[in-house]
């Protein structure tokens, strides 16, 4: 695979609290530059980005209910419609884990469905194809979990499901942190539940070359990465 072909698979993502305008400008210029997929950002920054991304090539992606998704439905679908409006092409929801963990999977592609409706309905207002893609968090989540939430995501009408938020912080019963973000037990789980009528998206703790890969290889189809630009730049170093 071609460091061109890899570019088209990143969501350039900043999506700190802290981030400032500069930042902002820099990750667009930085997917200007290596013709990434998208620069992810948070809400606040949508019309922003959007400017700085006009006649070009890469996408605005934004996060709904980011990192916890424990809003109500009406919420989240409100939140998405508004991003699309503001200039967002791409959604990134993040799944209602409570939901889950009472079994409770009617509400969960509930929550799914009325984004995806309020995403695209957005989108078709003014003529333009909005991709959602939904975030399971799967350090949370049993493979069991998993694999309902992912027939859950492609039953929803979603385009992608989504690995992890990269904020997640869970714990050991000695109180210390566990691995969390994308591995390639997981995109494999996920593929081999939704096979090809779906998309899949790795992210969180990606940093590595190596990992960027495998992941790629195991079959996701974009990667969310904050290390983007030093994963490409040593792309053709890594046999």
């Amino acid at each position: 695979m071609t460091v061109e072909q890899v570019s088209k698979m990143i969501d350039h993502t900043l999506l700190t609290a802290y981030a400032t305008k500069k930042e902002i400008k820099n990750i667009c210029n930085e997917a200007k530059v290596y013709g990434f997929a998208s620069v992810c950002v948070n809400p606040w920054y949508v019309s922003y980005a959007a400017k700085h991304l006009k006649d070009t090539d890469v996408s605005v992606c934004t996060v709904i209910g980011f990192p916890l998704g424990q809003e109500t439905s009406e919420v989240k679908a409100f939140a998405a419609s508004d991003a699309v409006k503001n200039g967002a092409d791409e959604i990134d929801m993040v799944i209602n884990i409570a939901c889950v963990k009472n079994n409770d999977y009617e509400s969960v592609q509930n929550d799914i469905s009325s984004v995806v409706s309020a995403s695209k309905n957005a989108g078709k207002e003014i003529n333009k194809n909005i991709i959602v893609k939904v975030i399971l968090e799967t350090c949370y989540l049993t493979d069991k979990e998993i694999v309902k939430c992912s027939k859950c995501i492609k039953a929803a009408g979603a385009d992608f499901v989504k690995t992890s938020t990269g904020f997640a912080t869970p714990k050991g019963i000695d109180g210390a942190l566990l691995p969390n973000g994308a591995s390639v037990y997981h995109i494999k789980l996920i593929k081999d539940t939704v096979g090809e009528d779906i998309k899949i998206k790795a992210s969180g703790g990606i940093r590595t070359v190596r990992m960027a890969k495998n992941l790629i290889e195991a079959g996701a189809d974009r990667l969310g990465l904050s290390s983007s630009v030093s994963i490409i730049q040593g792309w053709d170093k890594e046999n």
